[in-house]
Parts: structure tokens; sequence; C-alpha cells
């Protein structure tokens, strides 16, 4: 343990600083920007899990706990001081948020989305065929008639693309989006890329 007095968080050092600075300001400080990544990696963990990568899950998990203890050590041996508590509760907010905002941006995985609307939905099927997504139709009935139900399994990066798609064609249609765990190639991606190939084909000629 003599050597983890070298470090922060640990041991009764202020490495040059007075104590009050060091105790009121830079260690609050540190404790904040902890949590912050402590919590922003246990987002995302918690995403890879829902969504089966068992390799990245473990290992973002791994470096989560190394942060928190260094954190709650910190906060456990100045019990006296006022400031790591709100630094804690603080980062802990923003570290949630900020793992949300990085969620976003990673858009990793799959999702599913259903789309039903009232109108005839060939024009919005073969946009979005040309947009290389993949649909599925299925005639349905809700309570004001006869609608159509729209079905396709996409990346989650593409998924803004597919919304304004679809608000830009049917402006009253229904969305809705799940997450997908897994799914294996089938028709509805086959027959769009065959459609490709067969336009690529057509150009050339």
């Amino acid at each position: 343990m003599d050597a983890l007095e070298h470090f922060p968080f640990f041991g009764p050092r202020t490495f040059g600083l007075s104590p009050d600075t060091y105790y009121w300001f830079v260690l609050p400080a540190m404790i904040f920007l902890a949590r912050i990544m402590d919590m922003s990696m246990d987002t995302v963990r918690i995403i890879y899990v829902n969504r089966g990568r068992k390799y990245m899950a473990p290992l973002i998990g791994f470096f989560q706990v190394l942060i928190w203890l260094a954190v709650i050590s910190a906060v456990m041996q100045h019990l006296t001081h006022w400031a790591n508590y709100i630094a804690y509760a603080g980062g802990f907010a923003t570290g949630n948020l900020v793992g949300i905002i990085i969620e976003e941006k990673l858009s990793v995985g799959l999702v599913a989305v259903q789309v039903i609307t009232d109108e005839d939905a060939a024009d919005l099927i073969g946009r979005l065929g040309r947009e290389n997504f993949g649909v599925t139709s299925i005639a349905a009935r809700g309570e004001e008639g006869e609608v159509r139900l729209l079905y396709s399994v996409m990346p989650r990066k593409n998924l803004a693309t597919a919304q304004d798609i679809v608000r830009q064609l049917h402006p009253r249609a229904f969305i809705s989006v799940q997450d997908v765990r897994s799914a294996s190639p089938g028709a509805p991606a086959a027959r769009t890329r065959d459609r490709r190939d067969s336009t690529a084909r057509r150009n050339e000629k």
C-alpha cells in the first residue's frame, strides 16, 4: 500500500499543494471526473451486454471497476470533506448523461423498425428499397380500417435515414423502434442486394 501513496486518491500526499486546496478543490474535481468516466463506461457496458457483445462488455467492466475502487477509496478516506460527496453524486449523474451521448454516437447494434400507415405504401417500399433497406410488407387492420404494416431490421446508425424517409412520404405514419439482439441474413436483405446488383448491371449496359 505504501506505493499507492504516490498516486492521486490514495494516501495523505497533496503533491505540493496546500491541504485546503487539495482536499477541497483538487480531490473533489478528480473524483468528479473519475466518476464521470466510471458511469459512462458502465452505461456503455450495459448496452453492450444487452446487445450480446460478449468481449467488449467484460473488458469495459474491468477498467470501470478499477476506476470505481479508486474513487470510493478516496471518498472513504476523507469522510469529513463534504465536497467529495457532492463530487461523487455529481459525477454519477453527469456520467449517465455522457454515457447516453456516447451510445448515441456509437450507434452500435441492430434495430427493428415497424411502420403502420393507412395509405398506399408502394412508394415508401420503393424508396426504402432504393436506399438498401430490406422491407417486409403485411396487410393489417386497425380500428379505423385497413392499414399497411412495414417491418425492417437495420443497423442503428441507419435509423435516422429510414425515419426521415418515412416522415417525408407518410408524415401520419406510426413508427416504433425496438432493439434487436441478433439477426440472420434473410429474404428481405437478399432482395435488396439483388435489386442493387441488377440496377448496377443495367447502368453498365
